[in-house]
């Protein structure tokens, strides 16, 4: 059993699980063996949601990179876009603007790289990076909040299939707050899983 199942997440804070969450995720991207099954899986669930926008994000430390898949996602039907983050205004909802592997790029807040003057666009399906994951699709973050914002401004419009990209090393048991919306599915290097309430939806 893991380390991130075995351990009883009561005994610990919410910052302190974030703590070591973010160490068992660094150790799984630094040892690089559950990338090319992460790649795998991840390709299909593109396949299987047969998007024509998705919206994914620009790798931080520890985060799988997916812009590879992306780029080669694209390639394979000129009629598919794909979006990246762009924070127009801190502490506020996130606003998707077109990528390709050629875009130009700026750095913005927080200091993570965004298109530069590239069209809004609204994702059908988006990929989010997690720091943990739950086997009911709920994620922790990194405590700013801004994914749980932009899903909640969608709310009104069609929103996103969401999936989670996460390391299966990175399955716990998480808190959970009256705000937090639950993923669609979550990618890791064991597979796709959806979402139970999805399933039960469905």
């Amino acid at each position: 059993m893991s380390e991130s199942i075995a351990r009883n997440p009561s005994a610990e804070t919410k910052a302190e699980l974030r703590k070591r969450l973010l160490r068992l995720r660094g150790e799984a991207a630094a040892n690089g063996l559950a990338d090319a099954p992460l790649a795998a899986h991840l390709r299909n669930a593109l396949a299987r949601y047969a998007p024509h926008t998705v919206g994914f994000y620009w790798p931080l430390a520890g985060e799988f990179d997916a812009r590879a898949i992306i780029g080669e996602w694209l390639a394979h039907d000129a009629r598919r876009q794909a979006a990246l983050p762009v924070v127009a205004t801190k502490g506020q909802a996130l606003v998707f603007h077109a990528w390709a592997p050629d875009t130009p790029m700026r750095i913005g807040h927080h200091r993570i790289p965004e298109p530069e003057q590239t069209p809004a666009v609204l994702p059908d399906v988006l990929l989010i990076p997690c720091v943990g994951f739950d086997g009911d699709g709920y994620r922790l973050g990194y405590g700013g909040g801004y994914y749980d914002r932009t899903l909640a401004a969608w709310s009104g419009i069609a929103k996103p299939v969401t999936i989670g990209i996460a390391y299966e090393a990175c399955r716990a048991s998480l808190p959970r707050e009256v705000h937090d919306i639950p993923l669609d599915a979550v990618v890791t290097d064991a597979g796709l899983f959806a979402s139970p309430r999805k399933i039960e939806a469905s």
